[in-house]
């Protein structure tokens, strides 16, 4: 591909990223919960959440009683997650987790919603490797295909709406939509 008279050099090179100093635990350990994963959550099997809650707490997750855990879900590290009692994960949700997910009490995470805590720096050259942990607070509610972003906060009974892109903090009661996510009026009244 030719570049234009007009354009100056291309900055980014792809060759000199490095990550290195990233290591989300042993090869063994990731490989071992990458089979697990395909067996008893990216499955359209509905294994019992309680199964399930058992195998994320057998690696390393803190996972609280009576979570529900739906067929599709994909998480990719259960050590870097905690999730509160009473929480409901829904089919095809995807946790992409290289940095910490709390999911407090009594949340909702809707089908194919998508949480992810790592990003690239687009202003580096080496496009380093960006980690900012999630934190999901209680009662709130991430509604289907709705996106969080690497380090926001939802608040306290706050709803993330229906295809919502969060890329900053939601306040506590309070209800967001839209790309970005806006804030657009108050869940529960005072």
């Amino acid at each position: 591909m030719q570049e234009d008279a007009g354009e100056s050099r291309v900055r980014v090179n792809l060759s000199e990223y490095d990550n290195v100093s990233y290591c989300p635990g042993s090869l063994f350990k990731r490989v071992l919960w990458y089979l697990t994963s395909l067996v008893f959550f990216e499955t359209l099997i509905p294994w019992p959440s309680s199964w399930k809650a058992s195998l994320l707490r057998w690696f390393g997750a803190s996972i609280g009683p009576e979570v529900v855990i739906k067929p599709q879900v994909k998480i990719k590290y259960p050590w870097f997650l905690e999730v509160g009692t009473n929480a409901w994960l829904g089919e095809r949700v995807w946790i992409d987790n290289p940095a910490q997910v709390t999911i407090g009490a009594n949340v909702v995470i809707s089908q194919g919603a998508y949480i992810l805590t790592g990003n690239h720096d687009y202003r580096s050259e080496k496009f380093d490797l960006k980690l900012d942990p999630v934190l999901i607070s209680e009662g709130a509610w991430v509604a289907a295909k709705a996106v969080v972003a690497p380090g926001c906060k939802v608040g306290a009974e706050s709803v993330i709406g229906l295809g919502a892109v969060l890329s900053s903090d939601a306040e506590p009661n309070a209800v967001y939509a839209g790309n970005p996510a806006v804030r657009v009026r108050s869940r529960f009244s005072a």
